[in-house]
């Protein structure tokens, strides 16, 4: 076994494959980025290297400066996460040349499986069903867009233009009219360049409706190989998975004992060595064909490890060391369900754009200590209570969540005695584990988990955007209820030092605001209890008491307590899964001008993609596109709202912008 590891990478990743290599008495290196100092893994580890350089983004692309703080740490192996590197095949020969031991395949078997295109070209070979595309068959690798364009027409719509390279989604765009096609290879390959160095594309015909379900496979240096069962990852978004579950709902024993052969017939085709994952999408009469194989282990392998009671990032190392694969095919065995939920800083109710900002509560220790476990024992996937809650994160309160990496912070992971069970405790789990000061999607998670199509396994990938497209109830955001409003007002008129507590009178207004609703209170303190007025209604507050992020009172003779935390004259309030900020309005007006047509803001916090105007340019109509973000792997468009002539632009391409700021002015066409 290694003596010490260097982990190539961040977050909960990071902090996962750390503690199994403490478990076993290997120490860890942990590298981090100038956004990164004073990150969880970076305190978690034995060692940590600074290979800071900006951008900030960039940094953990940096191969050399990742090579050469193992040499200066002594790491004498390395394991590269999921992401950045983890699929480069030069990584991984350069680590080798270096004299490290690469925690992954082998590097041809990362170039055969790596490459969507020669990966298909493989299957076809290995007999394993794919679904029809242009991969640059018989050495033909024509990437001009005339080509694309005439093999796009041959298969037909609809399709997906796919990057070659990496994975997550990036690189990837739906086509249903041939008039999207142009824009749709420019996009693609310019966020593939962006994100994997490579820019080559290739076509898919797409399975409407087709769910996603991919097979975890293992292979060791000595000829074994299996697989660990199925994982049904079929609820996304944008080409992200947003829940994934194991075993599937929908897979028969038959149709895994079919699956698992194909995906082990894969591996064996490249000799695998190491984690993988095949991926498949399976079609409307439950006939599976390959799309992929990552040549790492995946975000949800959490749910696999509580299926199977194995600890696979401990295989991963073993492997690595030499030692032959623990178990055979016939001693795998599925016992309950796993289901993994991800949470995202993203706004779920504005088409999931990304969030940033600062983290001002996450304890999810609360949330295992509900659940019957230590803070730790959520980790070892075999540890403790069965049904244990398993928190994978790596933020903290007080760390700001850049724009520069993957909008996912945090996974949440049940194992229960069935399905039910499972969604059950997972919904609990999401509720009882509040990230408060920036929006994310854990209440969109609880609703998901409870929705008819998902307790009903009639998940397929499109089915979250189409839902958005139809205005589905999902996607409206909640309110907050009376109680709620009541509650948040005592916290405003009570609070000491609250600006909306005058100290000279017992009675006053209070005019409180959350999102776009304003509610106006009137309050009247007493020595042992408050009354508060609103809209025909009177309540009466008593046993007020705040204390370390939690606020206790008692509403109309019921005691009410609730996560809450301050930011400024802001408090915001954790209640029934979601979270809710309330604020008195300011006195001042708006100076933002966010409703006027002629001012293009960010909507989001990222990096200028690319800019399609300069000054002087028409803008012929409203809806056309002036210019790309780029934040947390996702692209968002900034589109004109009337038309005209752009009178300046305030940024250039690859600069930094924050939420709300201008990008684009233009004088607006004479009517």
């Amino acid at each position: 076994m290694f003596k010490k590891v260097l982990i190539a990478n961040r977050g909960e990743i990071a902090c996962r494959v750390m503690r199994t290599a403490h478990a076993l008495g290997v120490r860890s290196v942990a590298v981090f980025s100038d956004a990164d100092a004073g990150a969880p893994h970076v305190l978690m580890a034995d060692e940590a290297v600074r290979i800071g350089l900006p951008p900030a983004r960039d940094s953990y692309l940096n191969a050399q400066a990742i090579l050469d703080a193992a040499r200066r740490s002594g790491a004498d192996a390395l394991h590269p996460g999921y992401g950045f590197l983890s699929e480069r095949a030069d990584f991984a020969q350069a680590c080798l040349d270096a004299g490290l031991v690469f925690i992954g395949p082998p590097p041809a078997a990362m170039r055969a499986m790596g490459g969507k295109a020669e990966a298909k070209r493989r299957m076809v070979d290995a007999g394993v069903p794919t679904v029809p595309g242009y991969f640059g068959q018989d050495g033909d690798q024509d990437q001009g867009d005339e080509r694309l364009i005439a093999e796009a027409a041959k298969l037909g719509l609809p399709l997906l233009v796919k990057a070659v390279a990496g994975g997550g989604g990036r690189g990837m765009r739906l086509v249903r009219s041939f008039d999207e096609l142009p824009q749709a290879l420019t996009a693609a390959r310019r966020e593939s360049e962006s994100a994997f160095g490579d820019g080559t594309l290739m076509l898919e015909r797409l399975i409407e409706h087709g769910r996603h379900i991919e097979i975890q496979v293992f292979a060791d240096s000595h000829g074994n190989c299996v697989h660990l069962g199925e994982r049904d990852c079929s609820a996304q978004r944008r080409r992200q998975k947003v829940i994934e579950e194991s075993p599937s709902p929908v897979v028969s024993a038959a149709m895994r004992e079919a699956m698992g052969r194909d995906a082990v017939a894969a591996a064996l085709a490249v000799g695998y060595v190491g984690a993988g994952t095949v991926e498949f999408i399976v079609d409307a009469e439950m006939r599976h064909y390959f799309l992929e194989m990552n040549t790492r282990l995946q975000v949800e392998h959490p749910v696999t490890e509580r299926v199977t009671g194995f600890d696979l990032v401990e295989w991963q190392l073993r492997i690595a060391a030499g030692e032959p694969l623990p178990v055979a095919q016939h001693q795998v065995q599925l016992r309950g369900h796993a289901i993994e939920a991800r949470l995202y800083a993203e706004d779920p109710y504005d088409h999931f754009a990304p969030q940033t900002g600062r983290i001002g509560h996450w304890r999810p220790q609360a949330a295992l200590h509900a659940a019957g476990v230590g803070a730790g024992s959520g980790v070892g996937p075999g540890l403790g209570n069965p049904c244990a809650l398993r928190i994978d994160h790596g933020i903290a309160e007080g760390q700001s969540v850049t724009p520069h990496y993957d909008a996912m912070v945090a996974k949440l992971i049940v194992h229960g005695s069935d399905r039910d069970d499972a969604i059950r405790r997972l919904v609990a789990a999401l509720e009882d584990t509040p990230l408060l000061g920036l929006k994310h999607n854990g209440r969109y998670l609880a609703d998901l988990l409870r929705h008819d199509a998902f307790r009903g396994a009639q998940m397929h990938t499109a089915l979250l955007d189409e839902w958005v497209a139809a205005g589905e109830p999902i996607n409206q955001p909640p309110e907050p209820d009376d109680n709620t409003w009541f509650i948040a007002a005592a916290a405003l008129a009570l609070r000491q030092g609250s600006a909306a507590r005058p100290a000279s009178v017992a009675s006053f207004d209070l005019t409180l605001r959350s999102g776009d609703t304003q509610r106006v209170f009137r309050a009247t303190v007493s020595p042992r209890s408050t009354t508060l007025r609103q809209a025909g209604r009177e309540a009466l507050v008593s046993g007020f008491a705040w204390a370390d992020h939690t606020l206790n009172l008692t509403l109309d003779g019921v005691h009410q307590g609730c996560t809450a935390w301050w930011d400024g004259a802001a408090v915001h309030l954790a209640r029934h899964g979601a979270a809710f900020v309330f604020s008195e309005p300011s006195p001042y007006p708006d100076t933002a001008r966010s409703d006027d047509p002629t001012r293009a803001c960010s909507p989001v916090a990222g990096i200028i993609a690319q800019l399609l105007v300069s000054v002087g340019d028409r803008v012929v109509v409203a809806g056309q596109q002036l210019a790309s973000v780029e934040a947390m792997k996702m692209e968002m468009w900034l589109i004109a709202r009337a038309a005209g002539t752009v009178s300046a632009v305030h940024r250039a391409a690859q600069d930094p912008v924050a939420t709300g700021d201008l990008v684009i002015e233009l004088v607006a066409k004479e009517t």
